[in-house]
């Protein structure tokens, strides 16, 4: 029987992507977070006081979605909204101490989930992979 090499990779590809979110997914439910929150919440450790519209176009979400993780963070004490001092229909978001102190326990989570991943691939490997996935990248956008 030929295997069908395209399929295969297909097959990984899904394999891998479900086994990391669900592995990922497990570890951010021990900070009471959800996946996505991490990417909301690494936002705003750039630089906070931004709005929701401006996080719906960084993290690429439609707003509903952004709207329902914001009161999610909000609820769990990691963020509070503040209305803009010049417009005040304008609400910006801004981290709290306890949304401030999930950004290194979050960065470690991720670094142990990489170094997992990619744990007995060389260097030179890991360029041509990064290469390759770019190019997939491009494919897809």
């Amino acid at each position: 029987m030929e295997i069908n090499v395209d399929c295969e990779i297909r097959e990984l590809f899904d394999k891998l992507s479900a086994k990391m979110r669900r592995d990922y997914s497990e570890s951010l439910r021990e900070l009471n977070l959800y996946v996505g929150q991490d990417n909301l919440l690494y936002r705003l450790w750039l630089g906070d006081g931004i709005t929701q519209m401006q996080l719906s176009e960084h993290l690429n979400c439609e707003p509903p979605t952004i709207t329902n993780m914001v009161k999610s963070l909000e609820h769990n004490g990691f963020i509070y909204r503040k209305r803009d001092e010049k417009d005040a229909r304008v609400m910006r978001i801004f981290l709290t101490d306890k949304g401030k102190e999930l950004q290194e326990p979050v960065d470690s989570i991720w670094k142990k989930h990489q170094e997992k991943l990619l744990k007995s691939i060389s260097t030179d490997e890991r360029l041509l992979l990064r290469r390759l996935m770019k190019q997939m990248e491009s494919n897809l956008f």
